[in-house]
């Protein structure tokens, strides 16, 4: 062991950058900025929802989509702990998503200003069920 090395690359939980509830194994600085960017962007859109009182620019279906998507890979919370850090991440991602499609499909005044007609894709048809049936193909 070299007596000038304190910490070794393997071990980023060690770091005074990381918080301790990081999984060692999984975390890493890349990792850390792209969970930062992600919870900033997902803040600023429930600030701009609560801020203009519309959704105008913002595609519900594209939120149920990323709903979908956080749910089916987010799954192992159920099956594995990697670290708290970790879990609440998956959880505040699901929750936010969940809180996005609420307002703005339930809550007024921002329901009454959505317009649907312009959020037309049928993302049932045309995403959801081709990857169900890939997923089962190719499993």
């Amino acid at each position: 062991r070299n007596r000038h090395s304190t910490f070794s690359i393997q071990h980023p939980h060690r770091s005074a950058l990381l918080p301790s509830i990081c999984h060692r194994a999984e975390m890493n600085i890349f990792r850390l900025c792209g969970d930062i960017s992600h919870q900033i962007s997902i803040a600023l859109l429930i600030l701009q929802l609560c801020r203009a009182k519309n959704a105008r620019g913002i595609s519900v279906k594209t939120q149920e989509l990323r709903l979908l998507v956080f749910l089916t890979r987010y799954l192992d919370l159920f099956t594995k702990f990697y670290s708290l850090y970790n879990s609440i991440v998956k959880i505040g991602y699901i929750l936010a998503t969940a809180m996005i499609i609420v307002g703005i499909k339930y809550m007024d005044p921002i329901k009454s200003v959505y317009n649907a007609e312009h959020d037309s894709f049928p993302h049932w048809k045309y995403c959801v069920a081709p990857s169900i049936l890939l997923a089962l193909v190719l499993s």
